[in-house]
This record gives structure tokens, sequence and C-alpha cells, in this order.
């Protein structure tokens, strides 16, 4: 009997279907290192993208501690009875616009500005 029987069909020896076509290894082999050269840019692409993003987030964490920084200068003045400078040039410029808002005002600005350092 020639080939395998199963399920009462005969079975033909050998592959079935498209025979693959001869490809010219040199051909093959220099598009696998094009391919890994375009890894290795895309790679290198990405890692600069992220060290650009970590570079920016750590000078916004600066930026935000020395603000921070302020504020805990401005309320340990304000603890011991002295008003900052800084305050009452911002409580003055706001009296000349609305008089009867300027400390709403300030207590909005001051959470707008929080709220702004902490969007990412």
């Amino acid at each position: 009997m020639i080939g395998n029987v199963a399920g009462g069909k005969v079975k033909k020896p050998g592959k079935r279907g498209r025979k693959p076509a001869k490809i010219d290894l040199k051909a093959k082999l220099e598009r696998s290192r094009q391919s890994a050269r375009e890894c290795r840019a895309r790679k290198k692409l990405r890692y600069q993208y992220l060290e650009e993003l970590v570079s920016s987030r750590e000078r916004a964490i600066c930026a935000l501690r020395e603000e921070l920084e302020m504020y805990k200068q401005w309320c340990l003045a304000m603890d011991q009875g002295k008003i900052p400078s800084e305050i009452k040039a911002l409580l003055s410029g706001e009296e000349q616009s609305k008089p009867q808002q300027n400390v709403a005002k300030a207590a909005k600005a001051a959470k707008a500005d929080a709220n702004s350092h902490s969007s990412w």
C-alpha cells in the first residue's frame, strides 16, 4: 500500500500547497539588516522622547517645589503676624479693581494656579 491510511483516505507523502520560492540569501540577509537598523533608529528616537519628557517633568517639579517653599514662607510670616509684601501687592491690586471680592479672588487664584500645575 502506498502512503498512510487515515480515516479511509490515502495520504501522499510530502507537503501540500505552494512550494516556497527560492529567496536569494543575500537579499534576505540585507532585508534583515535593514529592518534591524530601522528598529534601532526607532528605539533611539523613543528614548530621546522619553528623556525629554522626564526632563520637562523634573523642571516642572522643581518649579512647584519652589512655589511651595514660597507659600510656606508666606504662611510662617503670617503666623508671626507679618504680611509679606507680595501678598500686600496682590491684595492692593485687587482692591483697585473690586474691593468686595479681594479675598475670594486670592483664594480662587491660588486654587487655579495649583490645579494648572497638577494636570499631568
